[in-house]
C-alpha cells in the first residue's frame, strides 16, 4: 500500500484520484482531512513523529508531498521544521517500519536563480528558506538510502506546477492576464518553466514503479514559454486580447521594496514583494537530462493544461 503524505492538497488530490482510477490502493497522511477521499485520509503530523509511526504501518512506498513553501511564512523556523525535521521523521518513522521505498518530492528552487536552462547536474544555490531547507531534506533522505541496500528514493524537483482549482501564485498570475489588466513588469521574455498538475502527478505513480536504487529527476513540462507567449496562450484559450501594460523592472522592483517596507510597518502580507517581483522577472528554465531517456510521456501538453486550467478557472 502507498501513503502520500500531504495527499489532502492540490498535488496529492489529483495523484489520489489517479491511483483510485486505477484501483492501487493507497492511504493520505495529512494534518487537514482529505476532501475528495475522506475515507482514506488518516490525521499525521510530519512534525510529530508518533503520527509518522504510528500512520506508517503496513506500508510499502512513502510518498513525500508534505512542505512549507509559501513565500512569506513566518516564522522562518516553519521551513526547517516542516521540511527537514519532517524529513527526519520520516526515515525515522520508514526504518521502524521497515520501510524500503521513498519517493521525495523536492523543488528546483535547490538551484536558485539561473543563468541558462539547468539540469539534474546543476549547481545548487538557493536564494530563499525554501530552497535551503528543500536541499537541507535531500541530504536527509541521501542519509536514509546509504543505510541499507535495499532501499529506494526516488527524489523529484519539479519546475512550478500548476493546473484547475489551485490558489498558488500561479494562479494568481493566470487570473491577472485573464482580467485583461495585466501588468509586464520587464520585456517579457524571460522564459518560464512550468508543470500541469496531472503530468507531475502521473510521474510521481511511473517512479513508484521503478527499481532499487537512488534517482533524482527535475519535472519540466517542455516547451519553455516566454512571459509574452504565457500570455498569449492564457488569452487565445479565453478568446480575449491581449491589454498588457508594460512596466521597466527596475520602476517594478522599486514598487517592491516599498511593499516590503509596507508590510514590515504594518504586519500585513501583501501578495507584491521584491521576491516576487525578481522571481517573476527571472529567467527559470529547467530541464531534465534522465526522463528523456525513459519511457515515460506526459499524458497532457503543456499549452492544453494551461488551456484547460484558464477555462476551467475563468469561463464559469
Amino acid at each position: 500500500m502507498l501513503a502520500i503524505i500531504g495527499g489532502s492538497g492540490f498535488i496529492g488530490t489529483v495523484l489520489a484520484k489517479k491511483l483510485k482510477e486505477e484501483n492501487i490502493n493507497f492511504k493520505i497522511l495529512d494534518k487537514n482531512k482529505s476532501q475528495e477521499f475522506p475515507d482514506e485520509w488518516e490525521y499525521c503530523d510530519v512534525t510529530k513523529i508518533e503520527t509518522l509511526i504510528s500512520a506508517l504501518k503496513n506500508i510499502d512506498t512513502i510518498i513525500n508531498l508534505a512542505a512549507e513553501h509559501k513565500d512569506n511564512v513566518s516564522p522562518i523556523s516553519l521551513y526547517y521544521d516542516v521540511n527537514v525535521v519532517g524529513a527526519e521523521n520520516v526515515c525515522k518513522a520508514a526504518k521502524i517500519n521497515s520501510i524500503e521505498n521513498i519517493i521525495f518530492t523536492s523543488s528546483v528552487a535547490v538551484y536558485g536563480f539561473v543563468e541558462k536552462e539547468t539540469g539534474e547536474d546543476g549547481e545548487y544555490h538557493p536564494f530563499n528558506h525554501y530552497g535551503k531547507s528543500k536541499l537541507e531534506a535531500e541530504h536527509v533522505y541521501d542519509a536514509w538510502f546509504s543505510s541499507h541496500s535495499d532501499n529506494k528514493l526516488v527524489t523529484i524537483r519539479p519546475t512550478v506546477v500548476f493546473g484547475e482549482n489551485n490558489r498558488g501564485n500561479v494562479y494568481n498570475l493566470f487570473r491577472q492576464i485573464a482580467s485583461g489588466r495585466f501588468l509586464m513588469i520587464g520585456s517579457g521574455n524571460n522564459k518560464k518553466s512550468m508543470a500541469y498538475v496531472e503530468n507531475i502527478s502521473a510521474f510521481i505513480h511511473y517512479v513508484s514503479g521503478l527499481s532499487v536504487g537512488k534517482y533524482v529527476f527535475n519535472y519540466v513540462d517542455k516547451p519553455d514559454f516566454t512571459m509574452n507567449e504565457l500570455t498569449s496562450v492564457i488569452t487565445n484559450a479565453l478568446g480575449k486580447k491581449e491589454k498588457n501594460i508594460r512596466v521597466p523592472y527596475f520602476i517594478g522592483l522599486f514598487g517592491g521594496y516599498c511593499f516590503d517596507l509596507l508590510s514590515k510597518v504594518t504586519g500585513r502580507q501583501f501578495p507584491v514583494s521584491s521576491v516576487r517581483i525578481r522571481k517573476f522577472c527571472a529567467k527559470t528554465q529547467f530541464k531534465s537530462n534522465f526522463i528523456d531517456e525513459s519511457d515515460f510521456s506526459a499524458p497532457v501538453s503543456l499549452s492544453e493544461g494551461i488551456a484547460r486550467t484558464v477555462r476551467n478557472e475563468f469561463l464559469k
